[in-house]
């Protein structure tokens, strides 16, 4: 006769195997789901990006100006009025800085020409001596015929002065659609969220406010931290230039502050207009030593200050925050670099969200088996004193039983010996098993 065990745990082998199986194929549809809804999202956000980047703008600037929106209305300003106040302030802060720059832009513009001819004249004195040593006539060549290059492509350039044309046309309206879109956000936002919880309605309204109040304070540290980052950079990059006698070194600073927001081409731009003053003014050694400057600054903003300010505002590690510039930039350009931060710490507020969420669930589920296992055990503890009140009532019924029965025997038959003084009956108890005092001839004197 065959063993069952072996078939037994072969049986219970094969089960667990299927169940893994099972649940290994379960996930992997869910994760192709998963990739199939990103990619349709990427698809829509591709299609209607002329509309998606002016609403994003826009909550980036709103993240910022709502505190003095807030401010003014709390100070009984009305809401449009407090609105246009700030976008005001902020335009003229703007102009402001733009003033500061083109006056000392002016100021130090016939300084700088001169330099600039004067650098132009070096550099020809540096072509036609040694250790080049070209001729004039060589150098006149070499300037008509990239001339000549330059109207040989006219057509191309024409195209080029084209779409950029397009492209600032493109840039203004979507100017003027975040200022537009900023306004109404400032004027109507407090409304928002009441009305998100409505149209959602219980219980989503709950979850929809509390992940959309977490994104707005995100979105806010993301704009500080940015502001922080690009200030830092202004700061040292404009004291290297102060130190090293550059002109401009304000104007320059500012730019590289405003130029901070933009990723990769705003650090590129900054950093290459100060390195060509520098060059233009003080000569190549200075050009030299200010763009190590910038470069030191810049690698240090970039790969060490801003992942570390960014993770710590927005709950990133930055290895994260480093992924995210370089998966956007990636996807979808300069813009995709700059906002990929703001929306990977999106996501990372909802998972976060979600994860409490789910936390919550278990510690649930694990009460509710606590409460099941005590309410079981009351119920077991329930039992057991029922159980014994019964053998109580039974163990009672039973002792009146047996005093009724010697009653009975008692009253037919005759009447007990006495002795003068009995001695009083000691209880057996009621596990004590009754004594048989009967005889063949009736009850024993003495017995009851």
């Amino acid at each position: 006769m065959s063993d069952p065990a072996p078939q037994a745990r072969r049986r219970m082998r094969g089960h667990v195997i299927g169940q893994g199986g099972r649940w290994l194929a379960e996930w992997s549809l869910r994760l192709i789901l998963i990739v199939g809804a990103l990619w349709i999202i990427d698809l829509l956000v591709s299609r209607l990006w002329v509309m998606v980047l002016p609403v994003l703008l826009s909550l980036l600037l709103v993240s910022v100006l709502w505190p003095v929106t807030d401010w003014l209305r709390r100070h009984k300003v009305p809401p449009a009025a407090a609105s246009g106040l700030t976008l005001l302030l902020l335009a003229g802060v703007g102009a402001g800085m733009v003033t500061m720059v083109a006056t000392s832009v002016i100021d130090q513009s016939g300084e700088l020409a001169d330099k600039a001819t004067q650098g132009l004249r070096q550099v020809q004195d540096w072509l036609t001596g040694p250790p080049v040593n070209l001729q004039p006539d060589q150098i006149s060549g070499a300037i008509d015929s990239l001339v000549g290059r330059v109207q040989s492509s006219a057509d191309r350039l024409a195209v080029g002065v084209f779409s950029g044309v397009s492209t600032a046309a493109s840039m203004l309206f979507t100017l003027m659609l975040v200022v537009m879109l900023s306004f109404l956000f400032l004027k109507d936002g407090p409304k928002f969220l009441p009305w998100l919880k409505r149209t959602s309605g219980s219980p989503a309204a709950v979850h929809i406010g509390e992940v959309s109040s977490r994104m707005w304070n995100t979105l806010g540290g993301f704009i500080r931290t940015q502001a922080l980052v690009s200030f830092i950079d202004a700061f040292f990059i404009g004291l290297g230039l102060v130190i090293m006698g550059v002109p401009l070194a304000l104007a320059l600073a500012l730019i590289t502050f405003f130029a901070g927001f933009i990723p990769i081409l705003g650090a590129f731009v900054a950093g290459g207009l100060a390195v060509l003053v520098a060059l233009v003014a003080n000569g190549p050694t200075t050009a030299l030593i200010v763009f190590i400057i910038i470069l030191v600054v810049q690698q240090l903003e970039g790969n060490v200050l801003s992942p570390i300010l960014q993770g710590k505002s927005m709950e990133l590690h930055p290895a994260v925050v480093l992924l995210a510039v370089a998966t956007g930039g990636g996807l979808w350009g300069i813009m995709g670099a700059f906002l990929a931060v703001p929306v990977a710490a999106m996501f990372a507020v909802v998972l976060r969200y979600l994860n409490e969420q789910i936390s919550l669930r278990a510690e649930e589920a694990y009460l509710d088996e606590q409460l099941d296992e005590e309410e079981q055990i009351a119920a077991s503890i329930a039992r057991s004193r029922t159980g014994t009140r019964g053998l109580a009532d039974r163990l009672t019924f039973r002792r009146r039983g047996q005093d009724a029965e010697k009653a009975e025997t008692t009253d037919s038959g005759t009447a007990p010996y006495r002795h003068a003084d009995p001695a009083p009956e000691s209880d057996p108890g009621p596990d004590a098993a009754p004594t048989d005092t009967t005889t063949e001839d009736g009850p024993e004197p003495g017995g009851s």
